[in-house]
């Protein structure tokens, strides 16, 4: 009996000891894994690739044209009589492969327009204005200028300037707050505000293509500017006084012949009412026909579906190979418009004015 209660007692101690054991033991949490949350997916912004330009074989040369016009200057007819005051902005360049300039050629066509406070159009409709590289002496700058150069004089030694420049540095010449230059190869020859000039350089440099011009050809720009669609306003329609101008910019080898040619015109509109005030957004840049582009309009009522642009095109590709004497050649019917056979599915338009301009560009080309 003793030894059943020694043993029952050793039992109890047992158990007392062993509930203490598990009180200290510490309490284990089993870990819960975390859901995994994946990283949002962020696309790589899609890089075009660069646009690899067609490198120039050697001696080759772009060639490019443009044109920035404004109307700004125009006024309302009062006391005064009015005008509608065109001045456009040209230049003709040549550019090598390393974006260097090889040739330029600038000129600027004012086309002054006047109109009387009755809202009558006061020039001859049949006048044909002269860009001011054509006006030479007669533009009168010589008489006013500190340095006794005409306008053209110094529109041609900034052109040599530049010449050899990339646009950078074109667009790095220092200039006095008006836009008049100050870097010193140049205060002896150029008076003028050359900032409208640095514009277009650069523009027409953006605008050059390969159209097979070499460095060794003559770059000529040809303009004419006329108004003949220019009409007096009445009480019931505005008046429109209309400087109607159209840009060849070509390349000639030394016989003569059109290696490369660009062709551009410029509708620049002025309206105006019985009462000589204008009515015309004068703010708004007129822009050249290639640059409208398809918003031109004349591919709906073109007889083969070409925009005018395209047509231009044609007719500066067409010329390529030829002489003045033979683009003057090109037979056209009593309207002007061409009948030769490889012309009339891509050109409708008239074209005798496009005639005219290329023996321009090429007198102008220093021959």
């Amino acid at each position: 009996m003793k030894r059943i209660i020694a043993i029952v007692l050793v039992l109890a101690m047992s158990l007392f000891a062993f509930a203490g054991c598990a009180k200290e033991q510490p309490q284990v949490k089993t870990p819960v894994e975390e859901p995994k949350t994946e990283e949002p997916k962020t696309e790589e912004p899609k890089t075009e690739e660069p646009k690899t330009e067609e490198l120039l074989a050697e001696g080759q040369v772009k060639t490019g044209l443009a044109i920035i016009s404004s109307i700004e200057k125009s006024k309302d007819a009062g006391e005064k009589d009015g005008v509608a005051q065109t001045d456009s902005v040209i230049v003709a360049v040549t550019v090598d492969n390393e974006g260097k300039i090889v040739q330029t050629v600038i000129d600027t066509a004012q086309t002054k327009i006047e109109f009387s406070k009755e809202g009558k159009i006061l020039p001859d409709l049949n006048t044909v204005f002269k860009s001011k590289q054509e006006l030479k002496e007669e533009y009168g700058m010589g008489k006013a200028s500190s340095i006794d150069k005409e306008w053209y004089e110094q529109a041609n030694a900034l052109a040599e300037y530049v010449v050899g420049k990339t646009v950078e540095e074109v667009k790095g010449i220092a200039v006095d707050e008006s836009g008049v230059p100050t870097e010193a190869d140049l205060v002896s020859s150029v008076t003028i505000k050359i900032d409208p000039y640095k514009e277009a350089i650069e523009k027409a440099v953006a605008n050059a293509k390969n159209l097979g011009a070499k460095a060794s050809d003559k770059l000529g720009l040809g303009v004419v500017t006329t108004i003949s669609k220019s009409k007096d306003a009445t009480a019931d329609a505005a008046g429109l006084a209309q400087a109607y101008s159209t840009y060849v910019a070509a390349t000639f080898d030394e016989n003569g012949k059109v290696t490369s040619s660009i062709i551009d015109a410029s509708q620049a509109n002025v309206n105006f009412d019985a009462t000589g005030k204008i009515t015309t957004d004068l703010t708004v840049a007129p822009l050249t026909k290639v640059e409208l582009g398809e918003g031109y309009g004349m591919k709906k009522a073109s007889a083969i579906g070409k925009e005018w642009y395209e047509q231009a095109d044609a007719f500066a590709a067409y010329v390529v190979g030829k002489t003045v004497e033979e683009i003057k050649g090109i037979a056209v019917d009593e309207s002007g418009h061409a009948t030769e056979e490889d012309l009339v599915s891509s050109v409708t338009v008239g074209i005798e004015d496009f005639q005219a301009i290329y023996e321009k560009a090429y007198n102008n080309s220093n021959r």
